[in-house]
């Protein structure tokens, strides 16, 4: 996605040779144009699956998810990472490992939004190593849903997730492939 691309260039700015940062415009700051455009190109990615749900995690993966759910005209559902005092009993809950934040998390999704009628679209902003995408799997699979297909706005295909994914049986479609934050600078896949 060319518009995604030239944005992570102008604005994304390379920590290290494994962290991208990109709170100008997707997980601090968020930049609506773009956020609607990352949904309807998502929508238009997985209009054939049959979806029923979006599922995301709380909170970078919040936009792309409502504006891909508005795209669909299904409902969007942000598994949550903090415990609220509403949110008790009838809940699927699943560990889960933040590359970026190195901490494991509890998510909760309340048993009365997903059901085994669902085909959920998983939307993230990120992908590392794969273990928000294989949490939220398994919280769709324990409603006896099925995960029609995990959708990721920036993927970091130097680091396994989207392998280890693929190997497992799930459809995985990236917006942007990065190939190398090597030297400060983003190479995308396509140009490596």
């Amino acid at each position: 996605m060319k518009l995604l691309q030239d944005k992570v260039i102008k604005e994304g700015i390379v920590l290290g040779n494994q962290v991208l940062k990109v709170d100008s415009f997707l997980n601090h700051q968020m930049d609506p144009v773009l956020m609607k455009e990352v949904g309807a190109e998502f929508a238009r990615r997985f209009a054939d699956a049959g979806v029923t749900k979006v599922l995301t995690i709380e909170s970078s993966g919040i936009a792309p998810a409502i504006m891909t759910a508005l795209e669909l005209s299904v409902p969007m559902i942000f598994a949550r990472k903090h415990k609220s005092l509403t949110l008790k009993d009838d809940i699927f809950v699943e560990k889960v490992y933040s590359f970026t934040k190195q901490e494991t998390n509890e998510i909760t999704v309340s048993k009365k939004f997903l059901s085994a009628e669902d085909r959920v679209l998983i939307v993230d902003d990120f992908l590392a190593n794969g273990e928000a995408a294989f949490g939220l799997a398994r919280v769709a699979e324990m409603a006896g849903a099925s995960v029609a297909g995990i959708g990721i706005v920036i993927e970091k295909s130097f680091q396994p997730g989207a392998r280890l994914l693929a190997e497992a049986g799930y459809r995985v479609d990236s917006l942007v492939r990065i190939a190398s934050l090597d030297e400060g600078k983003v190479t995308f896949v396509e140009q490596a």
